[in-house]
């Protein structure tokens, strides 16, 4: 057996019983197995990035989009190194919204949890990955083949979405501080085609970078985001360009004529 496909059937780390339930045994796992075979075309792929700030007012937003009374959402902090502040915030943002949190580490034993990666993710409503290094996120998640169950997960119409890494990770290609020195292109899962830049207006260098790779060809056109602004996909069309905080906006960034375009995309207010 290859080693990828012995790690996307393993099993994953441990993980609080009041965060993700107990596990699943015996007929209950397979039924899980079973449950998570493709089923494709019957579903609405879906998936809500933001620019930074996965806050309350996106997590509500997200849960709404499962069209569940109290849709349960995953955390997954891969790109933080299982960050328990990241989780710790995670849960608070959860706490006014009706719910069921939970959350799964990525660096785990086998000694300590029999539930596989395909059993946690697709028994779930939403996914919210966190910021953090999205080019060892990326290297972890296809080492271990979460890449092949979050796509199933978005074929399901299981609702994806975070920011910054958590935003960056979904499309094809993007700006990135996971290296040392400068910002830098990573190539990501390719979910949502063309690229994009996070914290548009939070790091001085997000936007100068970003369009001087796009006007040179370097990297394809996409979707830049200021920090609290996103946007809803389904499939790979925009439905709804959304904010948490005045004045934050998304931007559609292309080249015509030689030239950078940069076309504002206003937001409405969640």
């Amino acid at each position: 057996m290859q080693r990828r496909e012995f790690l996307v059937s393993s099993v994953i780390g441990t993980v609080a019983a009041a965060v993700t339930g107990a596990d699943a045994g015996g007929a209950g796992a397979a039924a899980a197995v079973e449950e998570a075979q493709p089923r494709p075309g019957t579903a609405t792929r879906k998936i809500l990035i933001a620019g930074g700030g996965f806050d309350t007012s996106f997590l509500r937003y997200m849960a709404q989009l499962t069209g569940k009374p109290r849709p349960k959402i995953c955390y997954l902090p891969t790109a933080s190194a299982d960050s328990a502040t990241g989780t710790l915030s995670f849960f608070r943002n959860c706490a006014p919204l009706n719910v069921e949190p939970s959350m799964q580490e990525s660096f785990i034993a086998s000694t300590r949890q029999s539930r596989g990666w395909d059993e946690v993710f697709l028994s779930v409503d939403a996914i919210v990955v966190s910021g953090g290094n999205t080019l060892n996120q990326q290297a972890i998640w296809k080492a271990q083949g979460i890449d092949q169950v979050l796509r199933e997960a978005w074929d399901r119409g299981i609702v994806l979405g975070g920011a910054s890494a958590g935003s960056l990770c979904w499309f094809e290609e993007g700006t990135t501080d996971s290296r040392p020195k400068e910002l830098t292109i990573v190539e990501c899962l390719g979910f949502l085609k063309g690229s994009h830049a996070p914290h548009y207006d939070a790091e001085v260098q997000r936007r100068p970078h970003y369009e001087k790779l796009i006007l040179s060809g370097a990297m394809k056109p996409g979707y830049a985001c200021d920090n609290n602004a996103g946007i809803y996909f389904e499939d790979n069309e925009v439905r709804r360009v959304v904010s948490a905080r005045a004045g934050a906006k998304c931007y559609h960034v292309s080249v015509a004529a030689g030239k950078i375009v940069e076309r504002v995309m206003e937001p409405e207010m969640i």
